[in-house]
């Protein structure tokens, strides 16, 4: 039987959409929702933007001014005490930089994850080696001790064990053939990498596609994106960008309307399953 996940920062998500609904239905601005609940204007802001874990106390006053019914004021009042709780990702010495948090306590809950990534493996079927030959190479982390590199191989191993446990997410891959070609680490390096996405291919709950030069120009051309989505229908899917220093999310109905459509396109150029493992075996020969 799968194991029921709860992610504090899914939970935050779902509450910050919950207050922004009632604020809407009530027709207020923060600013007289301040006046009325006694809880700052700047509070009220980040709850509503899943800033910051909120107090329980303040979702209470927040009820109580918008007239919540006593049973649904429970059940945000429980949101907050769940978005209160620290994930595994958020415990001291994870070195996971503070912007990322948010993106794998979404990972940690999502059902089904469709990730296109034009340059390098994407992290979930990343090898050990792979990753630490990316972490040496990185200008923005010279600082980083080995220990300190340690603790960031281990996060995601850590995150890939989802792939092959009970509540594994479905998870959709298209790697562009740059990807496969780029070299990270040496050549033997890369032979492993290539032999684990052979390997990656072959489970249920995982689709991979190769998106050949062949294919010439196409819908992805921006780059990277992926799209998350979630067992709950109280959890709208959302679009994660991530750039050098950050992050970005995209969660209005417009925004993961054109991203899905730019996928079901990539989709639709890409090689077929069969053929993209077909490719990336061929690609592994050529790194002997």
């Amino acid at each position: 039987m799968a194991t029921a996940r709860t992610s504090p920062t899914v939970r935050r998500r779902r509450l910050a959409a919950e207050m922004r609904k009632l604020r809407a239905a009530r027709a207020v601005n923060l600013d007289e929702v301040a006046r009325g609940s006694d809880v700052g204007r700047t509070t009220v802001y980040r709850i509503e933007q899943a800033s910051h874990a909120p107090r329980v106390n303040d979702i209470r006053a927040l009820c109580m001014y918008y007239g919540v019914s006593d049973e649904h004021s429970e059940v945000l009042v429980t949101l907050a005490r769940e978005s209160r709780l620290r994930g595994w990702w958020q415990r001291p010495g994870t070195g996971i930089p503070a912007w990322f948090e948010t993106y794998v306590g979404l990972e940690e809950e999502a059902s089904d994850l469709r990730i296109y990534e034009p340059e390098l493996i994407t992290g979930l079927l990343q090898t050990e080696s792979y990753y630490r030959s990316l972490l040496r190479i990185d200008p923005s982390l010279p600082e980083l001790s080995g220990r300190e590199h340690d603790r960031r191989v281990e996060v995601r191993l850590k995150r890939q064990e989802r792939l092959t446990g009970p509540d594994a997410p479905k998870l959709w891959v298209i790697l562009n053939e740059a990807a496969l070609r780029r070299e990270v680490g040496g050549p033997i390096v890369m032979k492993a990498q290539l032999d684990h996405l052979v390997e990656l291919s072959r489970p249920r709950n995982i689709t991979l596609q190769v998106l050949p030069f062949s294919a010439g120009a196409h819908a992805g051309v921006d780059g990277f994106f992926h799209i998350l989505g979630f067992p709950e229908q109280a959890d709208p899917s959302v679009v994660y960008l991530q750039f050098r220093r950050g992050s970005l999310y995209l969660e209005e109905p417009e925004d993961l309307i054109e991203y899905t459509e730019i996928y079901e396109h990539l989709r639709a150029v890409a090689l077929s399953p069969d053929q993209s493992t077909e490719l990336i075996e061929r690609i592994a020969a050529e790194a002997r």
